[in-house]
């Protein structure tokens, strides 16, 4: 219960985030984490239909959503009655009553007429009267009348946190009153717990037309955040354990959060994870009735992966399977599905269910599902739960069970029967330590980096075997990722231990290529690949120096020697199998292909690489090929589609609780030219970062490279010049490494147009004079028309326009010879604002429509809103002056959609463009048609239609 009284009443809904209330004299309480949109929803619901009705199963944040609500109430000046019955108080007549009038202030009641008032004082036990034949409809008057009272001194929020648990009688008043409240302001908030998916049941005490909400689970990234500001730290596979088996429920996540901190991760040895009593209690409450037989059976399916009908009738026998079945899906414990997969209720149950039952019983069911699972991997997997003690039998099935899992893309799986294999080999052995690091490499494979790590050093700290502390270190480098600046201890401490095992040397040379290639130390890579090559070949470890080569190649594209890129590539692929040897081969070529202007050909490689790893690759794999990918993209003009890859890339990395400054760059350069200019500097910004924290030269070189892209794009010089300055920083950091390739030589281009954007063309002549220079051997097309742009503007700005419209006309027909629509883009819009300025109208029209036109197509939403802006400047005039014949193709289209009466989103999702470019095309037409709204264009579209 609570009660708030309140001075003059607010406009409701008020403000969702007042700075500070001049009642509270502080900031309104955080909303509960991850239900920031559902709490906005719920209050501006209750104060539009004027009744709450909030419903979900225990535990799901029910309670929380509505205090937080109440906080809100209470913060803009309500009045709160509050009450949260419970179980026990369903028996007791009008006790919901007398906690919502507890603290009622007593001159309210006063003023109610005299047989009410002394109704409701008897319900409320403060006094003793005569109830007589009418007392109940008395006490009920009474209450409505009370909220009327209250109402004229501020709005008043009724909220019943419970109602499932809320007294008949109480429930009876409440449903009278919320049909008589029109015209006062009063509204009813209540919660209602429901079994999972049910819908609510005691509608009735709530107004009509009341708002009904589900609370839904909370995402995992909620969930974890909400652990971590409770003080529960889990390791990566305890958190992962927890978050299933809680399936949103912050309740449970807490609850199993804080037994996992308490008793230790939950060990793979066991194969469960800990459930605290009182809530084993809670959710195997009706479990717990049925006959031991049956539970034997749930067990079973508890401890099966994908438990199904075959399998349980398999491991039990079909009577017992079907008796329990019957009985478990009567009580909702468990449902079966066409295909016969048997579903748990809720993920936390079969977790629960292992919890609760004795370890003897445990391996029990472990030991028949082994002897009754034909999946291999599944077998295996229940063969190791059912013999937890050392046996090398065990640990050898189990193994080869590992190595399927792993062929068949399932990485994570690998790594936890690999650990399982090594747990049941003999301690001090050989065998246990190849084992961990397999399960290590596996972990490494699915992105679960903090395991990977934690096993690979528990070898490196104790096996006795050098080329165990070497296959350790040589994990421990994969798990860094690309921040390899500071593991060159671990490359030399390795070699230092592998000496005279060429096959470990090559290994380690290869990280060293890799290292430097990073780093940017050219020279030192490509001596460590030749290296690691030569030693791989030695020992016929194709793989390392199919790896080495594919480096080297690396090296040679970005020192500018394309034809050895080339060569060396061709050399890796004469030693490659057509598996995952040759992935990161056929990736390098899809990228040396679309650097020399070959984007068709470019496109099909990526393409047929991410068919080819399908599930396979690794997390970085899939990271690289992704990456590749988005650039394509762009390049081909696949703006909407690059975002989605770039999206997905990001999804993937998260997935595997990752920070990559790769993913981040490719995320920033899908928005640099299909999204916001805004978001791709914030993307651009955490790529730099991320970058300068692994101290990854490479992509930091491109992350700095695309953020003055995208301001370059804005096209304003307040942004030119951050634009120059990371364009600037970006060459100084390739002139660092000595790279030369095509990219930086387009980067040249790019610093040189922000500098004429910021006026300051002398300095982009010598940045022009510079890029020429290096030019050496044959030079794409791109590159050249990249240059020939901004030449073209440095003519222009330099009051040299007709130059200026050559250079430019040069660079529009190079562009149009090559499969690059973005650059066309640009390259139209700059001819046609040097036009513009010419005052040559018919030409800046034709090339400015061009280039919207394209822009639009492609998805290049920056890029259109730049000539869209150029287009404008050109057809301004006064009112009456414009026709609809003189609009451009895409300026028709939106007008004729907009007087039809489409809103802005439905005429984007129509036109396959953006919100912000139908904005902007709208302010176009307002100006040419001198109009101020939508219907004044509507009626001068329809004025001047035939």
């Amino acid at each position: 219960m609570a009660y708030e009284a309140a001075g003059a009443a607010p406009a409701y809904p008020p403000h969702p985030s007042p700075p500070v209330t001049a009642r509270t004299g502080h900031r309104p309480p955080t909303p509960p984490t991850g239900r920031e949109a559902l709490l906005e929803e719920v209050w501006q619901r209750l104060w539009q239909d004027g009744g709450l009705l909030v419903h979900g199963p225990r535990g799901i944040g029910k309670s929380v959503l509505l205090g937080a609500l109440t906080a809100r109430a209470v913060d803009g000046g309500a009045t709160v009655l509050r009450c949260s019955p419970a179980a026990d108080d369903t028996p007791l007549p009008y006790v919901g009553v007398i906690d919502l009038f507890a603290r009622v202030p007593q001159d309210v009641l006063e003023s109610l007429p005299s047989g009410p008032r002394t109704a409701l004082r008897t319900a409320l036990l403060r006094g003793h009267g005569p109830v007589g034949p009418y007392g109940g409809l008395a006490v009920r008057v009474a209450v409505l009348e009370a909220l009327r009272l209250l109402a004229r001194r501020a709005p008043v929020v009724l909220l019943v946190d419970g109602v499932q648990w809320l007294d008949e009688p109480s429930a009876q008043v409440l449903a009278f009153a919320a049909r008589r409240l029109e015209g006062a302001d009063v509204r009813i908030a209540a919660s209602e717990r429901v079994a999972e998916g049910g819908r609510p049941a005691r509608t009735h005490c709530c107004p009509p037309g009341t708002a009904e909400v589900a609370v839904p689970p909370l995402g995992d990234d909620d969930m974890a955040l909400l652990l971590l500001a409770s003080g529960v730290t889990l390791p990566p596979s305890a958190l992962r354990a927890v978050l299933h088996a809680a399936a949103g429920n912050p309740l449970y996540a807490l609850a199993l959060g804080r037994e996992a901190l308490r008793t230790g991760p939950p060990s793979l040895s066991d194969g469960f994870l800990p459930v605290p009593g009182d809530l084993r209690a809670l959710v195997l409450d009706r479990v717990r009735t049925l006959p031991e037989p049956v539970q034997d059976v749930l067990l079973m399916a508890a401890a099966a992966t994908r438990p199904t009908l075959t399998l349980l009738r398999s491991a039990a026998g079909t009577g017992p399977t079907a008796t329990a079945l019957d009985a478990a899906e009567r009580l909702g414990v468990v449902a079966c599905d066409a295909s016969g997969a048997v579903r748990f209720g809720h993920p936390l149950l079969p977790v629960a269910l292992c919890a609760d039952a004795s370890g003897p019983a445990r391996r029990r069911a472990h030991a028949l599902l082994a002897a009754a699972a034909g999946e291999p991997v599944a077998a295996a997997r229940h063969l190791a739960l059912a013999h937890p003690q050392e046996d090398e039998s065990v640990a050898l099935a189990v193994m080869t069970a590992a190595h399927t899992a792993r062929e068949r893309g399932d990485a994570a799986t690998a790594a936890e029967l690999a650990v399982l294999a090594a747990l049941r080999t003999p301690e001090r052995t050989e065998p246990r330590d190849q084992r961990l690091l397999y399960a290590a490499g596996f972990a490494c494979d699915a992105g679960h980096r903090e395991e990977s790590e934690r096993i690979a050093q528990r070898v490196l700290d104790g096996s006795a075997s050098a080329s165990g502390r070497v296959g350790a270190r040589l994990v421990l480098l994969r798990n860094a990722g690309q921040a390899l600046r500071d593991k060159a201890g671990l490359i030399t401490d390795g070699l230092r231990e592998a000496a005279g095992d060429r096959a470990l040397e090559a290994k380690l040379y290869d990280w060293a290529a890799l290292r430097g290639l990073l780093c940017g130390e050219l020279p030192q890579a490509a001596e460590h690949a030749l290296l690691a090559a030569a030693r791989a070949a030695d020992v016929g470890d194709t793989g390392t120096e199919v790896d080495a080569l594919s480096t080297l190649a690396r090296v040679r594209a970005l020192a500018g020697e394309p034809a050895a890129a080339e060569a060396a590539l061709d050399r890796a692929l004469t030693r490659a199998d057509h598996g995952p040897q040759s992935w990161g081969i056929q990736r390098m070529r899809a990228i040396l292909t679309l650097d020399s202007d070959r984007v068709g050909h470019a496109r099909a490689q990526v393409t047929a690489l991410l068919d080819a790893t399908g599930g396979a690759a690794d997390v970085e794999q899939d990271v690289a090929s992704l990456v590749a990918l988005t650039r394509v993209q762009v390049r081909a003009g696949e703006c909407r589609e690059a975002l989605r890859t770039a999206a997905h890339c990001t999804r993937v990395v998260a997935d595997a609780g990752l920070r990559s400054a790769p993913a981040l760059y490719a995320a920033a350069l899908a928005e640099t030219f299909g999204g916001s200019a805004d978001d791709a500097c914030r993307l651009a910004v955490d790529a730099v970062a991320a970058s300068e924290a692994d101290g990854d030269r490479l992509f930091l070189l491109r992350a700095l490279a695309v953020l003055g892209q995208a301001a370059l794009f804005a096209g304003d010089r307040r942004r030119a010049a951050r634009s120059v300055e990371s364009l600037r920083r970006a060459l100084e950091v390739g002139d660092a490494m000595g790279a030369a390739d095509p990219p930086l030589l387009c980067w040249h281009a790019d610093l040189a147009e922000a500098l004429v954007t910021a006026g300051e063309t002398d300095a982009a002549a010598a940045v022009l004079v510079r890029a020429r220079a290096r030019m050496t051997g044959p030079v794409p097309g791109s590159v050249l028309a990249a240059l020939e742009r901004s030449e073209g503007l440095r003519e222009a700005a330099a009051g040299r326009a007709k130059e200026g419209a050559v250079l430019l006309r040069s660079s529009v027909q190079r562009l149009r010879g090559l499969e690059l629509p973005v650059e066309l883009v640009r390259t139209l819009t700059a001819l046609g604002a040097v036009e513009r300025r010419a005052r040559h109208r018919t030409a800046a029209r034709t090339a400015l429509t061009e280039a919207l036109d394209l822009a639009e197509r492609t998805g290049a939403t920056p890029l259109a809103e730049r000539a869209a802006d150029e287009l404008a400047r050109v057809d301004a005039v006064v009112r009456g002056a414009t026709s609809p014949a003189s609009l451009t193709p895409a300026e028709a289209r939106v007008a004729e959609l907009v007087r039809g009466g489409a809103t802005n989103r439905e005429v984007a999702a129509e036109l396959f463009i953006s919100v912000k470019t139908v904005e902007g095309t709208l302010s176009r037409l307002y100006r040419k048609f001198g109009v101020r709204s939508r219907t004044e264009l509507a009626h001068v579209m329809g004025s001047a239609a035939p």
